[in-house]
């Protein structure tokens, strides 16, 4: 082989092996440099001496509806975007005999709406009905919300919201619970 094939062959591979070292020796600018991910709960409930939440049912009303608040950050502060939580609770209640009716409707030939039916809506009976909502996201603030929505036979029960979220990045899942006494 000659000099110039040489020195052909010797700057090929030596190209060769640059690429390969940028190629694998470089990270991503967009790879995250944390750990770990945290959760602040934010219920805007009073707790008492045992760190347990009062929520007042509303009495004149079947449901009482209340949003459940808090924020995701990055171990270094920074909040944590698009985080899914699931949530979970030991309570629910159970639909009656009828949800509700449907009225079976018609057109007429002047363009009126006429009602010549009515069905009664009774095939959830017995089913059960949570009182969170079962999963949420949080937003590019680091913000997470969910909704609980006890009913007034609930009033004097103890109700745990449970809680669990994943760092998807690590592969880390996290878990926690809370207490809400409805009175």
């Amino acid at each position: 082989m000659s000099l110039k094939g040489i020195k052909k062959l010797v700057s090929y591979g030596l190209i060769s092996l640059t690429g390969f070292n940028l190629f694998v020796g470089c990270s991503s600018p967009y790879e995250p440099e944390f750990n770990s991910v945290e959760f602040e709960l934010n219920s805007d409930l009073s707790a008492d001496e045992n760190g347990y939440y009062h929520l007042t049912l509303d009495r004149t009303k079947w449901q009482t509806l209340h949003r459940i608040s808090g924020n995701v950050y990055w171990d270094d502060g920074e909040p944590a975007n698009v985080v899914k939580f699931a949530w979970g609770s030991n309570l629910y209640w159970e639909i009656g005999d009828t949800l509700g009716y449907i009225y079976s409707t018609s057109l007429t030939e002047d363009l009126v709406y006429v009602g010549y039916d009515t069905n009664y809506v009774t095939w959830f009976d017995g089913d059960e009905v949570p009182i969170v909502n079962g999963a949420s996201y949080s937003n590019v603030d680091g913000e997470v919300n969910t909704m609980i929505a006890p009913v007034k036979s609930m009033i004097g029960d103890t109700c745990v919201i449970y809680y669990s979220y994943a760092d998807s990045y690590y592969g880390r899942e996290y878990h926690g619970e809370f207490y809400v006494i409805f009175d």
